[in-house]
């Protein structure tokens, strides 16, 4: 009869363990999608440092051209991660700067498009890149019939970004420079200098770097036209 038992738990007892180990395996293909993911988002990000400040002319319209449709793969691989949609209108919105009148106003549409989309999911995602991302684009893109610029939305959200960041490096940048074309130079040497004193990111070096040059570019662009107004 013990025996018996024994054989009619067996069964039992290797179910549970199989189910067990199912579950691991799911649980760690999850957190290896995960890491995956991270490790994808951050090449990405390194790669549109490296295109955006180290190369220029036809190099770097390749190097976009490379790192968009990587970026658009990994928005389609991943749903629901708004994270994946911000990258991918950052890298769409910068290769408009560069590409030059044709094909320029097709890919802002699409950085639009995919910011909204993250917008929808999560307008906290990445410190509020995605505020960032949309006021740059509604301040920089040519409005009426050319295309869909408004310096009202641009200001709308600038303004969320740095209120959702407001220490940050890019929010105060973008802002500062938009105030700038505003010729509101004093608002906009306040928001410079608070970009330039925005805490390093340590994953984000070469990205900071470009970002300082720019920023005392545009810091001595204010001082010349405070100096003008004074």
């Amino acid at each position: 009869m013990t025996t018996t038992r024994f054989h009619n738990a067996l069964p039992v007892r290797q179910s549970i363990l199989a189910l067990l180990v199912a579950g691991l395996i799911v649980l760690t293909s999850g957190a290896a999608r995960a890491e995956d993911f991270g490790d994808t988002l951050h090449d990405i990000q390194h790669r549109w440092a490296e295109a955006n400040y180290k190369q220029s002319g036809g190099t770097q319209k390749r190097a976009f051209e490379a790192l968009l449709e990587d970026a658009r793969n990994l928005a389609a691989a991943n749903p629901g991660r708004a994270e994946a949609l911000v990258w991918q209108g950052i890298v769409a919105s910068t290769y408009a700067g560069v590409k030059g009148p044709f094909g320029a106003m097709s890919l802002a549409k699409e950085a639009r498009e995919v910011l909204m989309q993250a917008e929808a999911l999560d307008p906290s995602v990445l410190d509020g890149s995605v505020y960032t991302s949309l006021g740059t684009l509604y301040f920089k893109v040519p409005g009426g019939l050319i295309g869909f610029g408004d310096k009202e939305l641009a200001r709308d959200y600038l303004e969320k970004a740095v209120q959702q960041n407001p220490n940050g490096i890019d929010p105060n940048y973008f802002y500062g420079e938009f105030l700038l074309e505003q010729k509101e130079y004093e608002a906009a040497k306040a928001a410079l200098l608070k970009a330039k004193n925005a805490p390093h990111r340590p994953d984000r070096p070469l990205a900071d770097e470009g970002r300082q040059r720019e920023i005392d570019t545009l810091l001595d662009e204010v001082n010349r036209k405070l100096g003008k107004h004074s």
